[in-house]
């Protein structure tokens, strides 16, 4: 499942964090770069990665992620492996944020937040999106048939629009880790549920929500709870979906 750890960008947990410890935010400045994905995105504007974004090694990597999100270093390791792909240097031993938005290497078509590349810029927020997104989700906890559902409805719609839809497997483990990362980090990686507030705050303002009453996490986020939420992912998958559908 090692294709899985690129989609570790979205994650929460459960331990008390003194809000007097937690670093400041700000967005990006005109000289800064950005990704297509939110939570690197949240970690730049709070300071945990580079906050222009640039010259991320796998030290910053594993840092940033264990001091925010307690990632365990072997994820985080291999998300930056994956992550370093994207620079056009070869062999690169770092990656620019906006690196990540090179179509078809990391960045794939049907985002939860962002428009395919082939209608324009696929690396910023587009909130037509994200509303067909959280359309799906139809309580104030998200749970693991809801996030399916939403992930389906999106494959759905950009197949039919776009038509020069494309989806490689790595770009499919890339989409059902995405949505695996943020119900079992952003929530409870145990019941398969999350706080809706939780994942709307980080992609709509790609910003940690702490003032919502977020936590890091007590335990390590490790390989195997990805692939755990993953199966359930993948298991609760069903064609086609509708708004407060669950199941068939």
């Amino acid at each position: 499942m090692q294709l899985t750890y690129l989609s570790i960008a979205v994650a929460f947990g459960s331990t008390t964090v003194n809000s007097a410890s937690l670093p400041g935010w700000a967005p990006a400045g005109p000289n800064d770069v950005r990704a297509p994905c939110p939570m690197l995105n949240a970690l730049a504007n709070h300071g945990y990665l580079p906050h222009d974004g640039k010259g991320i090694t796998v030290n910053k990597t594993v840092d940033a992620l264990k001091s925010a999100l307690n990632f365990d270093p072997v994820l985080s390791s291999s998300l930056f492996e994956f992550a370093a792909t994207t620079n056009p240097i070869p062999n690169a031993t770092f990656f620019d944020l906006d690196h990540l938005s090179r179509h078809n290497i990391l960045e794939h078509d049907a985002s939860l937040s962002r428009q395919d590349a082939y209608f324009g810029r696929a690396d910023t927020f587009n909130e037509a999106v994200f509303n067909q997104t959280k359309s799906y989700w139809t309580g104030d906890i998200i749970t693991v048939q809801m996030a399916s559902n939403a992930r389906v409805s999106r494959l759905m719609t950009s197949n039919l629009t776009n038509p020069e839809y494309s989806l490689s497997d790595l770009g499919s483990e890339f989409s059902i880790g995405e949505t695996a990362a943020y119900i079992s980090v952003l929530g409870d990686k145990k019941t398969g549920t999350v706080p809706k507030s939780y994942v709307e705050f980080l992609f709509e303002k790609e910003r940690l929500p702490w003032e919502l009453g977020f936590k890091r996490a007590a335990e390590p986020f490790t390989e195997q709870d990805l692939a755990d939420m993953m199966g359930q992912i993948v298991n609760a998958q069903h064609f086609p979906q509708e708004p407060g559908k669950v199941g068939w």
